[in-house]
Protein backbone atom coordinates (compact mmCIF):
# COMPACT_ATOMS: atom_id res chain seq x y z
CA UNK A 1 0.00 0.00 0.00
CA UNK A 2 2.59 2.09 0.89
CA UNK A 3 4.98 1.73 -2.69
CA UNK A 4 1.66 2.61 -4.08
CA UNK A 5 0.93 5.68 -2.64
CA UNK A 6 4.73 6.74 -3.17
CA UNK A 7 3.99 5.90 -6.73
CA UNK A 8 1.07 7.98 -6.83
CA UNK A 9 2.61 10.85 -5.28
CA UNK A 10 5.71 11.03 -7.98
CA UNK A 11 3.24 10.25 -10.32
CA UNK A 12 1.88 13.95 -9.62
CA UNK A 13 5.07 15.32 -8.94
CA UNK A 14 5.90 14.48 -12.45
CA UNK A 15 2.60 15.46 -14.09
CA UNK A 16 2.69 19.07 -12.10
CA UNK A 17 6.74 19.29 -13.22
CA UNK A 18 5.93 18.41 -16.68
CA UNK A 19 2.91 21.19 -16.56
CA UNK A 20 5.19 23.94 -15.47
CA UNK A 21 7.55 22.82 -17.78
CA UNK A 22 5.34 22.80 -20.95
CA UNK A 23 3.52 26.76 -19.71
CA UNK A 24 4.04 29.32 -22.15
CA UNK A 25 2.33 29.31 -25.80
CA UNK A 26 1.16 25.91 -27.22
CA UNK A 27 2.94 23.81 -29.44
CA UNK A 28 0.97 23.84 -33.19
CA UNK A 29 0.57 21.03 -35.70
CA UNK A 30 1.51 22.43 -38.79
CA UNK A 31 4.49 24.71 -40.31
CA UNK A 32 2.80 27.96 -39.11
CA UNK A 33 -0.88 29.61 -38.71
CA UNK A 34 -2.79 31.30 -41.09
CA UNK A 35 -5.17 33.65 -39.67
CA UNK A 36 -8.83 33.70 -41.00
CA UNK A 37 -9.57 36.20 -44.22
CA UNK A 38 -5.87 35.90 -45.25
CA UNK A 39 -5.63 34.78 -48.97
CA UNK A 40 -3.40 31.98 -50.63
CA UNK A 41 -1.30 31.31 -51.55
CA UNK A 42 0.83 32.90 -48.91
CA UNK A 43 4.32 34.78 -50.06
CA UNK A 44 6.98 36.81 -47.67
CA UNK A 45 5.04 39.53 -47.31
CA UNK A 46 2.90 37.39 -44.59
CA UNK A 47 6.30 36.72 -42.94
CA UNK A 48 7.68 40.42 -42.84
CA UNK A 49 6.74 43.43 -40.40
CA UNK A 50 7.67 46.66 -41.53
CA UNK A 51 6.17 47.99 -38.39
CA UNK A 52 9.73 49.17 -37.05
CA UNK A 53 9.97 51.33 -40.35
CA UNK A 54 9.04 53.88 -37.91
CA UNK A 55 11.90 53.99 -36.06
CA UNK A 56 14.52 54.64 -39.01
CA UNK A 57 15.41 58.65 -39.23
CA UNK A 58 12.72 59.34 -36.97
CA UNK A 59 13.30 62.45 -34.36
CA UNK A 60 13.74 60.75 -30.60
CA UNK A 61 10.56 60.54 -28.33
CA UNK A 62 10.19 63.42 -25.52
CA UNK A 63 7.82 60.34 -23.62
CA UNK A 64 9.03 56.78 -23.23
CA UNK A 65 7.51 55.30 -25.46
CA UNK A 66 7.16 51.26 -26.89
CA UNK A 67 6.87 49.78 -30.59
CA UNK A 68 5.69 46.89 -30.64
CA UNK A 69 6.33 43.70 -32.89
CA UNK A 70 3.41 40.92 -30.96
CA UNK A 71 0.83 38.61 -32.59
CA UNK A 72 -1.66 41.41 -32.69
CA UNK A 73 0.90 43.49 -35.32
CA UNK A 74 2.20 40.28 -36.46
CA UNK A 75 0.03 38.02 -37.19
CA UNK A 76 2.80 35.27 -38.64
CA UNK A 77 4.24 35.15 -35.24
CA UNK A 78 0.90 33.12 -33.56
CA UNK A 79 2.10 29.64 -33.09
CA UNK A 80 5.66 30.39 -32.88
CA UNK A 81 6.24 31.61 -29.44
CA UNK A 82 8.42 35.06 -30.18
CA UNK A 83 7.63 38.52 -30.31
CA UNK A 84 9.68 41.99 -30.18
CA UNK A 85 9.34 45.18 -28.88
CA UNK A 86 11.83 48.48 -29.13
CA UNK A 87 11.96 50.46 -26.12
CA UNK A 88 13.27 53.99 -26.28
CA UNK A 89 13.70 56.03 -23.10
CA UNK A 90 14.16 59.70 -23.20
CA UNK A 91 16.45 61.16 -20.23
CA UNK A 92 15.21 60.34 -16.85
CA UNK A 93 12.01 58.53 -18.24
CA UNK A 94 10.93 54.87 -16.92
CA UNK A 95 8.89 51.85 -17.48
CA UNK A 96 7.00 51.53 -14.54
CA UNK A 97 6.82 48.52 -12.73
CA UNK A 98 5.04 45.70 -14.86
CA UNK A 99 4.99 42.11 -15.39
CA UNK A 100 4.52 40.02 -18.29
CA UNK A 101 2.47 36.69 -17.22
CA UNK A 102 2.99 34.78 -20.24
CA UNK A 103 6.60 34.81 -20.86
CA UNK A 104 10.17 36.12 -20.23
CA UNK A 105 11.78 39.09 -21.23
CA UNK A 106 15.41 39.47 -22.55
CA UNK A 107 16.42 43.03 -22.82
CA UNK A 108 19.27 43.98 -25.04
CA UNK A 109 20.38 48.06 -24.48
CA UNK A 110 21.71 49.01 -27.86
CA UNK A 111 22.27 52.99 -26.91
CA UNK A 112 22.67 54.40 -23.33
CA UNK A 113 22.17 52.93 -19.69
CA UNK A 114 19.26 51.74 -18.02
CA UNK A 115 19.31 50.87 -14.43
CA UNK A 116 16.66 47.99 -14.22
CA UNK A 117 15.54 45.44 -11.67
CA UNK A 118 13.02 42.63 -10.90
CA UNK A 119 11.59 41.46 -7.34
CA UNK A 120 11.14 37.73 -6.92
CA UNK A 121 8.44 35.61 -4.83
CA UNK A 122 10.28 36.22 -1.70
CA UNK A 123 10.38 39.48 -2.30
CA UNK A 124 14.23 40.27 -2.97
CA UNK A 125 15.21 42.75 -5.14
CA UNK A 126 18.04 42.72 -8.22
CA UNK A 127 19.18 45.36 -10.01
CA UNK A 128 21.87 46.34 -12.47
CA UNK A 129 23.20 49.13 -14.22
CA UNK A 130 23.01 48.12 -18.26
CA UNK A 131 25.49 50.23 -20.48
CA UNK A 132 25.73 49.57 -24.22
CA UNK A 133 25.74 45.70 -25.12
CA UNK A 134 24.49 44.55 -22.16
CA UNK A 135 21.98 42.09 -21.73
CA UNK A 136 19.07 41.70 -19.08
CA UNK A 137 16.65 38.85 -18.39
CA UNK A 138 13.41 39.39 -16.75
CA UNK A 139 11.87 35.93 -15.22
CA UNK A 140 8.55 35.02 -16.62
CA UNK A 141 5.50 36.59 -14.56
CA UNK A 142 7.98 38.72 -12.30
CA UNK A 143 7.46 42.75 -11.22
CA UNK A 144 9.97 44.81 -12.74
CA UNK A 145 11.08 48.08 -14.45
CA UNK A 146 13.60 49.71 -16.45
CA UNK A 147 14.92 53.64 -15.77
CA UNK A 148 17.53 56.09 -17.65
CA UNK A 149 18.45 57.97 -14.72
CA UNK A 150 20.97 59.88 -17.63
CA UNK A 151 19.97 63.45 -17.68
CA UNK A 152 21.50 64.27 -20.93
CA UNK A 153 21.37 60.83 -23.11
CA UNK A 154 18.53 58.92 -24.17
CA UNK A 155 18.74 55.16 -23.92
CA UNK A 156 17.23 52.49 -26.68
CA UNK A 157 16.37 49.11 -26.00
CA UNK A 158 15.49 45.72 -27.61
CA UNK A 159 13.39 43.58 -25.74
CA UNK A 160 12.61 39.96 -26.95
CA UNK A 161 10.33 37.60 -25.57
CA UNK A 162 9.03 34.01 -24.98
CA UNK A 163 5.66 34.02 -26.53
CA UNK A 164 3.88 35.81 -29.60
CA UNK A 165 1.76 37.83 -26.97
CA UNK A 166 3.89 37.93 -23.46
CA UNK A 167 1.26 40.69 -22.31
CA UNK A 168 1.60 43.37 -19.96
CA UNK A 169 0.32 44.07 -16.53
CA UNK A 170 1.30 47.49 -15.24
CA UNK A 171 1.33 47.37 -11.60
CA UNK A 172 0.32 51.33 -11.14
CA UNK A 173 -2.06 51.38 -13.73
CA UNK A 174 -4.11 48.05 -12.75
CA UNK A 175 -3.91 49.29 -9.35
CA UNK A 176 -5.05 52.93 -9.38
CA UNK A 177 -6.65 53.35 -12.71
CA UNK A 178 -9.24 50.61 -11.93
CA UNK A 179 -12.68 50.12 -9.35
CA UNK A 180 -11.07 48.49 -6.63
CA UNK A 181 -12.38 50.38 -3.85
CA UNK A 182 -10.53 53.53 -2.35
CA UNK A 183 -11.53 51.72 1.01
CA UNK A 184 -9.73 48.59 0.07
CA UNK A 185 -6.30 50.40 -0.99
CA UNK A 186 -6.18 52.92 1.83
CA UNK A 187 -5.93 49.85 4.04
CA UNK A 188 -3.79 47.65 1.59
CA UNK A 189 -0.91 50.18 1.27
CA UNK A 190 -1.62 51.68 4.75
CA UNK A 191 -3.07 55.14 4.05
CA UNK A 192 -5.99 57.18 3.99
CA UNK A 193 -8.88 57.34 1.06
CA UNK A 194 -7.60 61.18 0.45
CA UNK A 195 -4.14 59.89 -0.63
CA UNK A 196 -5.56 57.25 -2.41
CA UNK A 197 -7.82 59.19 -4.21
CA UNK A 198 -5.04 62.04 -4.65
CA UNK A 199 -2.91 58.96 -6.51
CA UNK A 200 -5.60 58.21 -8.55
CA UNK A 201 -6.33 61.70 -9.85
CA UNK A 202 -2.46 61.30 -11.72
CA UNK A 203 -4.09 58.52 -13.68
CA UNK A 204 -7.34 59.71 -14.53
CA UNK A 205 -6.06 62.31 -17.55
Amino acid sequence: MESKLHFFLLLLVSCATLKISMAGDPDILTDFITPPGVGLPLDGNFFTFTGMRALVGAPFPTTFKVLKATMAEFPALNGQSVSYAVLQFPSGTVNPPHTHPRASELLFVLMGSLEVGFVDTTNKLFTQTLQQGDIFVFPKGLVHFQFNGDSKNPALALSAFGSASAGTVSVPNSVFNSTIDDQILALSFKTDVATIQKIKSGFSG
